[in-house]
């Protein structure tokens, strides 16, 4: 339990006065967002806005957990190092992305096919892993499993490798892109992964004080390394809480790609890792609504040639242009993200109580 507080401790600190010296850094350097121009007439004010915050969400993080394993003692496992690799993964992707729209001074950055590409590559490599009997324990039990499951494996939805892994890559994409796409006004992806981290971290808690020692039953949870995930979970936690200090409205950074891909990766790397693939759709429903909002408009405009469903897609752009303030649509948008993590983690509780 510790390390579970210095590595959001710590991380907390580290993203609270790193974000700082990262606003005057990017400044002076003139890294600044650049604003697509089909978007609410209210964003033109923010163009210029110092980007690819992320960086310091991910540098948080990664030091927050390392200084909990020098301070408690202790060697990082597999899962942890895994879902690292997916969450800096992930990021140096959306680096990419965001280094390119400030070098070209546009909007747009990675061609949609290049993003794909870098984020099909990480989760490939990340799935191929988290199945992989090379990192089993002596117990024999894997990072992840091959068989789906919501709050445990599911044995009817036991998959050959081939077809995990591509499952795999679809939560990752998923869920990458879904905070990518929910991070358009200021702190509102930063406040909703806040409490959906935090969620995960009492899940990981939870899994490990009712940890499988030998064979898993309904009362225990067979997941590999759940302490260690929790403190990975608190750093991310502790990290975008610092700098939701500097990202609330009016925002003085934003994260950026950088940031949006990285979380995503980290929340979707949980869920495979906890065997909670399909709670997670829960507990991250805003950013599910915000993905299926994207896709119904898309789809709706295409089918009706040129019809909408949606005033603008995604979804918190829609409220912002029925004249919605952005304070207004966040704050909101937070209280449903807090409803999604309660009804989740009081499934995830019901369910245990029941198994006893």
């Amino acid at each position: 339990m510790r390390a579970i507080l210095f590595g959001g401790g710590f991380s907390l600190l580290i993203s609270l006065l790193g974000t700082r010296v990262a606003i005057s850094l990017l400044s002076r350097r003139g890294y600044g967002q650049e604003i697509r121009d089909d978007g609410p007439t209210s964003h033109h004010t923010k163009r210029g806005t110092p980007t690819m915050g992320g960086a310091v969400i991910i540098l948080a993080t990664v030091v927050g957990y390392s200084v909990a394993k020098l301070i408690t003692h202790s060697w990082p496992s597999a899962s942890a190092l895994l879902l690292l690799f997916l969450f800096v993964g992930m990021g140096a992707v959306g680096f990419v992305d965001d280094f390119i729209k400030i070098v070209k001074q546009r909007s747009l950055g990675l061609r949609s096919k290049a993003k794909m590409v870098g984020q099909t590559v990480v989760a490939v490599v990340f799935g191929a892993l988290a199945i992989s009997p090379m990192l089993a324990d002596e117990n024999g039990r894997t990072p992840a499993s091959s068989t789906i499951s919501f709050l445990r494996d599911i044995p009817a939805l036991t998959l050959p490798p081939i077809l995990i892994v591509l499952f795999i890559w679809g939560i990752v994409a998923g869920f990458a892109n879904g905070v990518n796409l929910t991070d358009g006004l200021d702190g509102l992806a930063t406040g909703a992964s806040v409490m959906v981290f935090g969620a995960y971290t009492l899940v990981n808690i939870w899994q490990r004080n009712q940890f499988c020692q030998d064979l898993p039953t309904a009362k225990c949870y067979d997941v590999r390394d759940p302490l260690d995930l929790a403190i990975v979970s608190a750093a991310i936690t502790g990290a975008c809480f610092g700098f939701l200090w500097w990202n609330a409205s009016p925002a003085a950074i934003f994260m950026g790609d950088t940031g949006s891909l990285a979380l995503g990766g980290g929340l979707a790397g949980l869920a495979v890792l906890t065997r909670t693939e399909l709670l997670v759709v829960i507990l991250g429903g805003l950013f599910v609504i915000e993905t299926l909002s994207v896709m119904l408009q898309v789809g709706f405009f295409k089918l009706s040639k040129g019809r909408r469903i949606f005033r603008m897609a995604p979804l918190h752009h829609h409220f912002e242009m029925l004249g919605w303030e952005q304070v207004t649509v966040v704050i909101r948008f937070w209280i449903i993200t807090g409803l999604f993590v309660v009804v989740g983690l009081g499934i995830f509780y019901a369910e245990w109580v029941a198994g006893t």
